[in-house]
């Protein structure tokens, strides 16, 4: 299995909540200083991501966000504006295009075909990949596709399939078959899994992982376990320090630091748990991601968390 940044395209998915932008702005500013040329696409976000890299916002046009001499690049997906710009990614001539995305038969027709707002914003991504067609072409050495939550992520990844299924042969047809051929190449592109190490996160990452490698057929190349926070107490000690509040007199000087160490124990002993159900099921390389406490998370953070990858 290549390292992550040897890539051509990944994508983040995960609960919502565990950290997915900052992942995938932490894996993209790796890439760029290792000298790739990468881009992270989000999809119709609440864009954030400009905050993290102290950047102008981001919108729907590639903008250059790595910073002097960091070849890196984000653009916030729009259903309409990717459909007009894969459009004519794909027919090349905006005459052409013109004449055909603005039919209003056809604009009715596409805005009817199921998934086609996900996939105009798939394949624009998938576009800009080095090596998306049979000419190799494409300007990114990584896309880094920062996906919706589970459910949405997984209703997104299923479109290529279901445009081969049910559409004619044809142009998007054909399209979508070559953007299955990648996702599905482990040597080129995966699903980089994000959780956290807490119970509802573990529980819906096993599931995530099922359908991703089953259903989907795609690799999981890495597990990225998020907010990591260093073991402080023994296992053994964790039983004593639970029961610590109760054992002491009302008015104690300490009790506020019993309780402290009592919530401390417990949140460690779920981590532990959390880690061993995901060794236990899930068999992809970890990262793990230490738990920052920056009252300020922006390109600091990011930049330190960019070591991991």
């Amino acid at each position: 299995m290549p390292a992550l940044i040897d890539h051509n395209f990944l994508f983040v998915v995960g609960k919502g909540g565990v950290g997915k932008t900052t992942v995938a702005a932490s894996l993209g500013l790796a890439a760029a200083r290792a000298g790739k040329r990468t881009l992270i696409a989000m999809t119709n976000a609440k864009e954030r991501l400009s905050h993290l890299l102290e950047t102008d916002p981001i919108g729907t046009d590639v903008k250059h966000v790595g910073g002097p001499g960091v070849p890196l690049f984000a653009v916030n997906m729009t259903p309409d504006a990717a459909l007009e710009e894969y459009g004519m990614m794909v027919l090349k001539i905006r005459s052409l295009y013109k004449a055909l995305f603005e039919n209003r038969f056809v604009r009715a027709f596409l805005r009817g075909t199921p998934g086609i707002e996900a996939w105009a914003m798939l394949g624009k991504a998938y576009f800009h990949a080095a090596g998306h067609g049979p000419e190799g072409n494409g300007e990114f050495d990584l896309v880094i596709l920062d996906a919706p939550a589970t459910g949405h992520a997984l209703d997104m990844l299923r479109v290529p399939q279901v445009i081969v299924d049910v559409a004619p042969p044809g142009l998007l047809r054909r399209e979508a078959e070559r953007a299955l051929e990648l996702f599905r190449d482990q040597e080129r592109a995966g699903a980089l899994l994000v959780t956290l190490p807490e119970d509802m996160p573990t529980n819906e990452s096993i599931e995530l992982h099922e359908a991703i490698t089953g259903e989907l057929r795609m690799s999981v190349p890495s597990l990225v376990i998020n907010q990591v926070l260093p073991q402080l107490f023994e296992e053994s000690a964790r039983e004593t320090l639970a029961g610590l509040p109760e054992k002491l007199e009302e008015g104690s000087p300490i009790a506020s630091l019993a309780r402290a160490g009592r919530l401390r124990v417990l949140r460690e002993a779920t981590q532990a748990e959390s880690l061993a159900r995901l060794a236990e099921v899930i068999e992809a390389p970890r990262v793990k991601l230490p738990r920052l406490f920056d009252p300020e998370f922006r390109r600091d953070a990011i930049e330190a968390l960019s070591r991991a990858f």
